[in-house]
This record gives C-alpha cells, structure tokens and sequence, in this order.
C-alpha cells in the first residue's frame, strides 16, 4: 500500500497525558503511537469522550502542545498540531 502523508511518521511507545482543562488540572493517560510534526496517533481507552481540541503533554506538563482531533477510532486518535492562538 502506499503511504500517502506529507510527512513520514516516526512510530513511538511513549506514555503521555491529555490535558484536558488546565484549571481543574483534568489529565488523561495516554500512549503516543506515532509521531510527525505535523501531527500524531494517541492511544487511549475512550477516544470519544475526549474533546475536539485539547493539550498533549509528554513532560508531565512542562510542556504542551495544542492538538486538534482530526479521526477517532475504536481506542486511537489522530490529532494534527496547531499553533496556540495568543
């Protein structure tokens, strides 16, 4: 089958969070599956009740990057990296 992305992704196995609200500090566990710059696939148990646009965390959150859901699967989510509007 032919690949076609912009970009090639790197596959990962790395433990991060969503970080859903940063005022109630809401965080869900999470597994990046892979990883581009422009984007990544996110394991996690329910991919469907997590919002359209939310942050990504692999430092426990030193550091976040905003994600925008672009598909949903049964237990995955493919998310895009946008810039933060300020």
């Amino acid at each position: 089958m032919e690949e076609r992305r912009a970009m090639a992704r790197t596959r990962v196995r790395r433990s991060a969070e969503l970080v859903i609200d940063q005022r109630t500090v809401e965080r869900i566990p999470c597994v990046l599956r892979d990883l581009t710059g422009a984007g990544a696939c996110i394991a996690l148990e329910r991919p469907h009740r997590v919002p359209d646009i939310f942050e990504l965390t692999l430092d426990h959150g030193r550091s976040l990057r905003l994600c925008r859901v672009r598909w949903r699967g049964d237990d995955r989510l493919g998310v895009s990296f946008e810039k933060a509007v300020d």
